[in-house]
């Protein structure tokens, strides 16, 4: 493209004599880069170029013929401005629009530029009839039948018994160690038969209510009702995050008001419907705009679409034939395959999940292992795993997540991990007297924190006398530089918001206003996506709805903190809702196109810890309503958007995921209750059934070094890890270097650079590694660089149900094994699997400096307070 930049007719200037066809090809040559500008490029190359399939190419076409020049031009400039930054759009497209738009001499003389214009009207025509992103015409049907059944009495059976089964197993298995958990996708998957069998043996028999006929069998089991069912499960397996609160008050602080249902309810509940209250506020930012694509949900969409979907392309592969195979029965092939392959590094063969081949050359070497370790190293190896489960580590599944998103994940990680190393090395804040990645507290003598050793037990408050006459906290440095990145992180999308997408959430502020005053809501100018115009359809829940759910939401948790002695003020509720307004919209939108999710719970524990230092219960308020607010609003935003790309109507979506919310809330109180109650030597190394609560005990300890102990201790002036509060002003500079750069230089590149994403990768550490990463790079360059480029119908076709697939054999699988092998304990020793314990540093992590017996590091007694 860039041989022929020198020749383009300046934009204030008609083209020089003779120059209109030459000036046309020349555009075209600009346009199609190496093809041949004297001959209209073929078909293969137009859907190489814009990256479409034969079938989108056909019907962009059909619009195409209809559009004007003055059609286009407001349409292009829309898109200019909403997508001129997004990382997932076409970089040579938004260039192409960029100079079609400035060359004035295209509106002054069209008719010398008919080729360039018909290119320029296929490409408005090609986002107004469809998605502007390949990943989401792939899967998402840009045609709608509002008759098809969605919210039937069978779909309701279904979905709420799902919601009871999930939040049932999760919640009762959730403090066990290893925890089980049946995510969705399981409910998905298992969905679809029983919605059949309902299909075969129910009598057409119901009642009309409001003139709408309600029948036990209304025909065929819809697409649209196997995603409303997939929704409430969605919104059910998640247990609530105030039972870590519950059980913290109750089993460490013996306060028995903790133990009663109606705080417990009123607690989660309120916890539940902020998060969703404010999805629902913030889906004109967050929905309802194309760029926001939010990957996650596709292979949702392409599961479904793989058990409803009757067309059947044929699509060039890249194994040199023709596929004519459908998406079912590629799924069901490729389930198969990996239900089969799992067995052997889940179970048979575990070094195969854990493939540190290099520590057990020289289990015993410190450095060796220290670079190249799985378990308690960094993780620098070639290849350290053949278990697709550790690709999907942290929702980072390489075929679902665009590659740039993968990629600048890998180099967040890799530049943290040399700063670790150098950390580690020069026992930088006595470093090297811990173990290199671990994300445990240690005291100065190299053991792990003893925190009754600085508390007072009677009211469970910091006591100095006792923390003065015992130990610092010390953290690894794994952990250390973690810190240093969350707290940059938080910065970093704040200003990356406003640098990036300042125009998107003024827009969405624009529209939300609108919707209060009952005008129409569309976005501004001639660009309305096709999923907005299809869902236009059905009426869109009021406003006052998701008022009210967060007046609910607010009532009940000022009850519950108000109510009982929680040593806390119902204002931590209102300082949660003010935490989740501020960064909800910006990590939302990155999470919507790149696929990560910024965590609040690190500036959560710190406002928290600062705010109420020596109170570790109030401090836990604070990270609760604060931290989980905003995970859930984005936790149901996404599930908002499955609902928007499966065209189910708003209302009903409403209604299924409250219905969820209350059923899931109901059932995982209740068997709380049960926990604390019915199960002798809970949470203690000698429970049953290793009810051993690891996720609560790891809750309790950051309860109490936050909140207890306090982040001034360890952070203020007199603490030891002032210096790692430069995270915030490096993470607030950051976007703007890179926003600049990008700017001025206009490398296609350098717009794939995301520095939230490269800021994510970084905190990948203490206790997880490299190794969780890197093998995902590979995966998704293959995915999404090759196979997209060259075989977009294939790619398109089975890309997504092959991640569908492959999570739901996992999934599958891994309950199997546990239940009919590892519940039982039944253990196959031999070497494959005992090599993943052995002997030396990744059985027990090394450390550089052993502490002389009798002595300590650090500062000296006496001097820390």
């Amino acid at each position: 493209m860039a041989r022929v930049v020198e020749e383009k007719t300046d934009a204030t200037t008609p083209p020089s004599s003779g120059g209109g066809v030459e000036n046309e090809k020349t555009h075209i040559d600009d346009f199609h880069g190496s093809l041949d500008a004297a001959a209209p490029p073929s078909e293969v190359q137009i859907q190489t170029y814009h990256n479409v399939t034969e079938c989108d190419l056909l019907e962009a076409r059909l619009l195409a013929k209809s559009l004007t020049l003055d059609d286009i031009r407001p349409t292009l400039e829309e898109v200019l401005r909403i997508h001129e930054t997004d990382p997932n759009f076409p970089f040579a497209i938004i260039e192409k629009i960029r100079s079609f738009l400035e060359n004035l001499a295209i509106f002054a003389e069209p008719e010398k530029y008919e080729m360039l214009i018909e290119e320029l009207k296929l490409e408005a025509a090609l986002i107004t009839v469809n998605s502007p992103y390949p990943e989401v015409r792939a899967v998402v049907d840009n045609h709608d039948d509002p008759t098809i059944p969605c919210s039937t009495i069978r779909a309701w059976i279904i979905g709420m018994g799902f919601a009871v089964l999930l939040s049932f197993v999760n919640q009762l298995f959730s403090i066990r160690q290893p925890a089980i958990t049946i995510q969705a996708n399981v409910a998905q998957l298992l969905a679809y038969p029983i919605g059949k069998f309902f299909e075969s043996v129910l009598p057409d028999v119901g009642f009309t209510l409001w003139g709408t006929r309600h029948s036990l069998n209304p025909g065929k089991f819809s697409k649209k009702e196997h995603m409303l069912i997939t929704i409430m499960a969605n919104v059910s397996w998640n247990t609530p995050y105030s039972n870590n609160i519950i059980w913290t008050q109750y089993h460490y602080f013996h306060q028995g008001y903790a133990g009663e249902f109606a705080y417990q309810l009123l607690i989660a509940l309120c916890t539940n419907f902020l998060g969703y209250g404010m999805a629902g506020m913030v889906r004109r930012f967050l929905v309802y705009p194309s760029y926001c694509v939010w990957p996650g949900s596709l292979v949702t969409i392409a599961l479904n679409s793989a058990f409803h979907n009757d067309k059947n392309t044929p699509v060039k592969s890249p194994f040199g034939r023709v596929f004519t195979m459908s998406r079912m029965k590629f799924f069901g092939l490729t389930f198969a395959a990996m239900f089969i392959y799992f067995w052997f590094p889940g179970y048979i063969f575990t070094a195969l999940s854990v493939f540190s081949w290099m520590s057990w050359i020289a289990p015993d070497n410190v450095n060796l292992n220290t670079v190249t370790g799985f378990n308690n190293g960094l993780g620098f190896n070639p290849w350290p795993t053949w278990d697709w489960n550790t690709l999907l580590f942290d929702a980072t599944d390489p075929l679902m997540l665009p590659f740039f998103s993968t990629f600048n994940k890998f180099i967040g990680a890799a530049i943290s991990g040399g700063i670790i190393a150098i950390f580690w090395y020069t026992n930088a804040y006595y470093t090297g007297y811990i173990p290199i990645n671990s994300n445990r507290i240690f005291d100065n003598t190299g053991n792990l924190y003893n925190i009754s050793k600085a508390v007072d037990w009677s009211t469970g408050l910091f006591d100095p006398v006792k923390y003065a006459n015992y130990s610092p906290p010390f953290i690894s440095a794994g952990n250390l530089v973690v810190y240093v990145f969350f707290f940059g992180i938080y910065t970093a999308t704040l200003s990356y918001a406003y640098l990036y997408h300042r125009h998107e959430i003024m827009m969405g502020f624009r529209n939300l206003f609108r919707s209060f005053r009952q005008e129409i809501d569309q976005e501004e100018g001639h660009y309305q996506d096709v999923h907005n115009r299809l869902m236009a359809s059905y009426p869109d829940i009021p406003e006052w709805w998701n008022v009210l759910v967060l007046s609910i939401a607010i009532g009940f948790g000022c009850a519950a903190i108000g109510a009982w002695e929680t040593f806390s003020s119902p204002g931590v509720v209102f300082y949660g809702l003010a935490l989740c307004a501020l960064f909800i919209i910006p990590i939302g939108i990155i999470k919507a196109m790149t696929g990560v999710e910024v965590t609040l719970n690190v500036i959560a524990e710190f406002i928290g810890g600062s705010w109420v230092q020596g109170n570790a219960l109030a401090m836990n308020y604070f990270k609760s309503f604060g931290y989980v607010t905003v995970l859930h609003a984005i936790f149901f935003s996404n599930d908002l958007k499955i609902a928007h790309y499966a065209k189910l109507p708003p209302r009903q979506t409403f209604f299924a995921q409250v219905m969820g919310i209350i059923i899931s809330t109901v059932i995982c109180v209740a068997v709380l209750n049960f926990q604390m109650k019915q199960i002798p030597d809970v949470c203690t190394p000698g429970a049953p059934y290793r009810f051993t609560c690891p996720g609560i005990n790891t809750f309790f300890a950051a309860s109490i070094v936050w909140g207890t102990v306090g982040p001034n201790r360890m952070f203020g002036k007199d603490g030891l890890y002032p210096l790692l509060l430069l995270g915030f002003p490096i993470g607030l500079i950051i976007p703007i270097i890179f926003y600049y750069i990008q700017k001025k230089t206009k490398k296609a590149w350098l717009r794939q650079i995301h520095p939230i994403a490269m800021f994510y990768g970084a905190l990948t550490w203490s206790p997880y590694n490299i190794s969780y990463i890197w093998p995902s790079v590979p995966v998704a360059w293959f995915s999404w660089v090759f196979l997209k480029r060259k075989y977009v119908g294939f790619w398109s076709k089975y890309n997504f149900v092959l991640s569908a697939s492959f999570s739901s054999a996992i999934a599958i699988a891994g309950i199997l094994i546990f239940f009919t092998l590892q519940w039982p304990m039944v253990e196959l020793n031999w070497w494959g699997n005992t090599v993943v314990n052995q002997t030396g540093c990744e059985g027990t992590p090394c450390v550089l400096y052993n502490v002389p017996e009798g002595s300590y590091f650090g500062p000296r007694l006496g001097e820390f307070s």
